[in-house]
């Protein structure tokens, strides 16, 4: 993924990271870099419009209230939904429960999952795993 469209800078000590959809910067942990990351992939190699991404919103798990990493809308509705964890993070079952709890709710087409280095996506109309992201512009 291209990282040279990511601007970073320190304040007080601290390094931020411009989000391009909350249009500020955040704190830089290592989940919002991969985070941003993908972000950049989605609006610069997906081509993805930035008022149809999402993100760190609140969605209602039953009783709790949880915040998804990357919500991508299309023909006005929830289409992929991405958790991004960090690069030293395994994907393992806990990652997917997560996913599927916040699916749950939101009954999109694309479950995303990465750490930076790996990028799973499961289609929910196929229940098929594929590696990589699902294309935003292909008919569907």
């Amino acid at each position: 993924m291209q990282q040279k469209r990511l601007h970073t800078i320190l304040k007080e000590g601290k390094e931020f990271i411009f989000d391009p959809i909350r249009k500020k910067y955040v704190f830089l942990t290592p989940e919002e870099w991969v985070r941003q990351q993908i972000v950049d992939h989605l609006i610069y190699e997906q081509k993805i419009p930035r008022l149809l991404i999402a993100v760190e919103k609140k969605v209602q798990i039953g009783n709790l209230s949880k915040r998804f990493d990357i919500l991508v809308f299309k023909n006005s509705i929830p289409w992929m939904i991405v958790e991004c964890k960090r690069e030293s993070e395994s994907l393992n079952e806990s990652v997917m429960q997560q996913i599927l709890a916040y699916n749950s709710q939101l009954k999109v087409a694309y479950l995303v999952v990465s750490n930076g280095k790996e990028v799973y996506c499961f289609d929910t109309k196929e229940n098929a795993w594929q590696d990589g992201f699902a294309s935003f512009h292909s008919a569907e």
